[in-house]
């Protein structure tokens, strides 16, 4: 196979995931158990490896672009997403842990992992440094 034909394929496979992505990253604004802001930057990154014009596509969305673009360009959190990420997981959480009857390990696996990403969500920077 030669190495055009490989290029060829990454950025078609690269394009195929990030496109996966922004389906799931779309049905995430609706269903708040699956994230949004997760895929999109994946979306985002594949886009940026395979194809410019897609990536400037969704850094120009009205809906998601602002916020990925803060990410790219400063990684950037604003407060209201950290405000909305923090709260959603803190509501699954607590679903978990009192409106299932899920086994306690899972319970605290899940709350730790989640737990993580918060600490990790609220130690980047709500606003660009100049």
């Amino acid at each position: 196979m030669s190495v055009e034909t490989e290029r060829t394929y990454r950025r078609h496979l690269l394009q195929a995931l990030g496109w996966v992505c922004v389906g799931l990253g779309a049905i995430g604004v609706v269903l708040p158990i699956m994230p949004t802001t997760v895929f999109l930057l994946v979306a985002l990154w594949a886009f940026a490896r395979s194809s410019p014009k897609l990536h400037a596509w969704l850094l120009n969305n009205p809906h998601f672009g602002p916020y990925i673009a803060d990410w790219e360009n400063h990684r950037v959190i604003p407060v209201r997403a950290k405000i909305m990420a923090v709260g959603m997981m803190t509501a699954s959480g607590l679903w978990l842990a009192f409106g299932t009857s899920a086994p306690l390990f899972v319970v605290l696996g899940v709350i730790a992992v989640m737990l993580c990403v918060a600490v990790f969500i609220l130690t980047r920077p709500s606003y660009p440094t100049i």
